[in-house]
């Protein structure tokens, strides 16, 4: 898969295209359907597959201060589009003028100038232009004046784990739903949506020391500025390092501040099962798949040492035989 940074790296010779646009978010399974229907139409057409993705987050740049919580990184969604069979990830920076193109603009511009759409694949609820003004009737209207198809591609939902969500027990898929699971710490509906668990990503720093003189050293995460983190408690995770990708390793990990011991600080720590190994330093992700209990603040060591026997025992049940 090539990946570009912004419209100059284009090659030179660029010819027609299908195109995809959006953020795509943590790459959902409503996302995974509308890649999925791009390079299908791409392959009938014999083109090239292009998604069309921003960063920063546009609301970052219009309502600073705004940045949704990130679902995923850069690095780790173009991981996951090019499984799905996209041919190029063009990741253009969302800036202030871009903002203010014209939902003709864009598209004459983007679209049509500079990629050389033959066909462009979006959702049916896809907005596009200065303050959104653009919709998928407009696009399509766009689309017959520059010699472009349009797909509007319906949202993909399903039922929730419990099936009783708003009385059907029906769910569209979107990344603010994934969101508001993750930040319940319900990283099982989440990972129903994502089609695989959430990975929160990091470098293992120092940390007090205080879990290895408990007797369960853990890798301590410093994440990324708007990283999505669950809600505080313990969770059931797969380890994995940068160097070691296929392998995945069991561990427990604690999300919150550590009321046993007064800390303040937010902290992510994870206790990797089986290994004595010092992970400083290097990138590593956690593959949240099922939470154990809420954060506790516990009157004695002995009865938090006992408690995060618990928790291993519970993890390694939850993962699964051998763990």
């Amino acid at each position: 898969m090539q990946r570009w940074r912004g419209l100059a790296d284009l090659p030179g010779g660029w010819g027609r295209c299908v195109v995809t646009i959006g953020v795509f978010d943590g790459v959902h399974r409503g996302h995974q359907a509308l890649i999925a229907r791009t390079v299908e139409v791409a392959k009938n057409r014999n083109l090239p597959s292009v998604m069309l993705t921003f960063d920063p987050h546009p609301s970052e740049v219009i309502r600073p201060g705004s940045h949704p919580a990130q679902l995923t990184t850069l690095r780790r969604k173009a991981e996951l589009v090019e499984q799905l069979g996209i041919d190029v990830l063009c990741v253009l920076p969302f800036t202030a003028e871009l903002s203010r193109l014209t939902a003709h603009e864009f598209v004459h511009e983007v679209l049509v100038d500079r990629l050389h759409a033959a066909a462009v694949v979006v959702g049916e609820n896809f907005t596009f232009g200065h303050k959104a003004a653009g919709d998928v009737a407009l696009l399509k209207d766009l689309g017959r004046r520059f010699g472009f198809a349009t797909y509007g591609a319906e949202l993909q939902g399903g039922s929730t784990p419990d099936g009783e969500t708003a009385d059907t027990g029906e769910i569209t898929f979107s990344s603010t739903y994934v969101r508001s699971c993750i930040d319940a710490g319900d990283v099982v509906a989440a990972a129903d949506a994502l089609g695989r668990p959430h990975r929160l990503e990091g470098i293992v720093v120092r940390g007090d020391g205080r879990g290895h003189d408990l007797g369960y050293p853990t890798a301590n995460l410093s994440t990324p500025r708007f990283a999505a983190v669950p809600a505080d408690g313990v969770y059931a995770c797969w380890f994995v390092r940068d160097n070691q990708p296929g392998r995945l390793l069991p561990a427990a990990v604690s999300v919150g501040t550590n009321p046993t011991f007064s800390g303040r600080e937010r902290t992510v720590e994870a206790f990797v099962l089986d290994v004595d190994e010092d992970f400083y330093g290097q990138h590593v992700a956690l593959d949240f798949v099922g939470r154990l209990r809420d954060m506790v603040k516990f009157t004695s060591i002995d009865d938090l040492v006992e408690q995060i026997a618990d928790d291993v025992s519970r993890t390694r049940a939850i993962l699964g035989p051998g763990h």
